[in-house]
């Protein structure tokens, strides 16, 4: 059964997001959430509780799977958003699992300032998602990892009771290229899009004709 809703998440304000320097010394994956972002999650919680609660009061609609990153900011996030959406909504029923094909964007190990801006700037002129970082990833390849983890979603989606609400925890650039990969959209669209900024919840609701409809507004850059 296709859920009713499918949100996806972008972490919390993380401490790479306040101070670039911490690259050079903290691995990507291992970067915590700040203050700021323990309290964005909180909130993201509380809409999430009240946004099931509202459109689905009618229906048994208590049930939400989590599908997260494994990296440090992402698995935070969805801590204080599960305790913030328990403490809104306590009979809902939370699953729970990681999966590092929606990790962040590889950028390479540690990132050193002087190489940090100029890859910024070759990245905009050549665009973001074919721009292949040095001994990290393009934007394509995250697409070719969140191209096999919707086939997975599908096939979880058929199973003996699947949750009624999915909620992705991912990153920028990984949110954007399951937005692509979902609605077909073209390279084009892709670099227009903005990233979304953090604990944006963008919501995918299931319509008459069994498709999903973006209920959110995405940001561009024109």
């Amino acid at each position: 059964m296709k859920p009713l809703s499918i949100f996806l998440i972008r972490h919390g304000e993380s401490l790479g997001n306040v101070n670039k320097a911490v690259y050079k010394t903290v691995p990507d994956w291992k970067i915590n959430l700040t203050e700021r972002g323990v309290l964005q999650a909180h909130e993201a919680g509380r809409i999430l509780a009240n946004t099931i609660k509202a459109e689905n009061s009618a229906l048994n609609n208590n049930q939400i799977a989590f599908y997260c990153s494994p990296w440090y900011r992402a698995r935070q996030t969805y801590d204080n958003i599960s305790i913030s959406l328990k403490n809104s909504y306590p009979d809902i029923k939370i699953t729970y699992k990681e999966d590092p094909r929606i990790r962040e964007q590889e950028w390479g190990n540690y990132q050193e300032d002087h190489l940090f801006k100029k890859i910024n700037e070759e990245r905009k002129k050549f665009g973001t998602f074919f721009y292949r970082m040095p001994n990290g990833e393009s934007g394509a390849d995250v697409y070719d990892r969140v191209t096999t983890f919707i086939d997975t979603l599908h096939r979880d989606f058929e199973k003996e009771g699947s949750a009624s609400n999915i909620c992705i925890v991912s990153h920028g650039l990984a949110i954007k290229a399951f937005i692509m990969r979902w609605f077909h959209l073209s390279v084009e669209e892709f670099d227009q899009m903005e990233t979304p900024d953090n604990c944006c919840i963008i919501q995918m609701r299931l319509q008459l004709n069994h498709k999903y409809k973006l209920q959110t507004g995405l940001k561009t850059n024109l």
